[in-house]
């Protein structure tokens, strides 16, 4: 499997990641799909000035790895009455928990209640407050949801850079709480950020994105990324 990645140039920032950890990653520009051009248009500059179809492609992919989640959570049969008679169908146990982080979160988690419409949600306020000397610390100020205790829990960020904003928010809500799975859902990741969560959470986070780069600014923006996801989705925003 690893021979695999260093053979293809696409593999070369997972390619990095600790072996240990590499199935709880889940690319999906590993191969050509409707989601790579779909980021590509998220990175393009002359496209991102189109706000609407910025937030339409982050829901889009909210919508896409819903599905990929959906086929990997506990099932059961039940007896549906047809006007011609009954059927065996499969549907999902449980309903999962579908959290983000506010606001940059909004469309990928959009995307996601299209898909689970019927899931609970929760909503986190965790964002970078930033110092004059050009560091920053992440805030959590808030955080509404209903009990996690053995439940699925999806959330969705955009960007996983440096991974602190996402590692306090899991933590946060183990805190008090008990999640039988926790997905992390964003459009980009950064192999820093991966083994960040996997470092700080444990190997039992399994992380599903867009694409991976390779590379962090000093002050902790994605290489290439695509910019600053929140401003390009909703507006510029002033610097707490």
């Amino acid at each position: 499997m690893i021979l695999d990645f260093v053979a293809n140039s696409r593999f070369r920032a997972t390619f990095r990641l600790q072996s240990t950890i590499l199935n709880m990653i889940i690319n999906l520009s590993d191969q050509h799909s409707l989601v790579s051009n779909w980021v590509a248009e998220l990175r393009d500059t002359t496209i991102q000035v189109d706000r609407m179809r910025f937030r339409r492609n982050l829901e889009r992919i909210g919508e896409v790895i819903a599905y990929e989640i959906s086929r990997e959570m506990e099932w059961m049969e039940v007896e549906t009455q047809t006007p011609l008679g009954i059927h065996n169908s499969k549907v999902l146990k449980s309903q999962p928990v579908l959290a983000t982080i506010l606001r940059a979160g909004l469309p990928l988690h959009h995307g996601m209640m299209n898909y689970f419409d019927k899931a609970d949600n929760a909503f986190i306020s965790a964002y970078r407050k930033h110092h004059h000397d050009g560091t920053f610390e992440i805030s959590l100020d808030y955080m509404s949801c209903p009990s996690l205790n053995g439940r699925v829990v999806i959330v969705s960020d955009p960007m996983l850079a440096t991974g602190s904003s996402l590692v306090k928010t899991i933590n946060f809500m183990r805190e008090e709480n008990a999640p039988s799975a926790i997905h992390v859902v964003v459009a980009i990741a950064c192999t820093t950020g991966i083994e960040f969560i996997h470092r700080e959470c444990g190997n039992n986070i399994k992380i599903w994105c867009g694409d991976i780069d390779d590379e962090l600014t000093a002050k902790g923006y994605i290489v290439p990324g695509l910019g600053d996801a929140g401003d390009l989705a909703f507006g510029t925003k002033m610097q707490a």
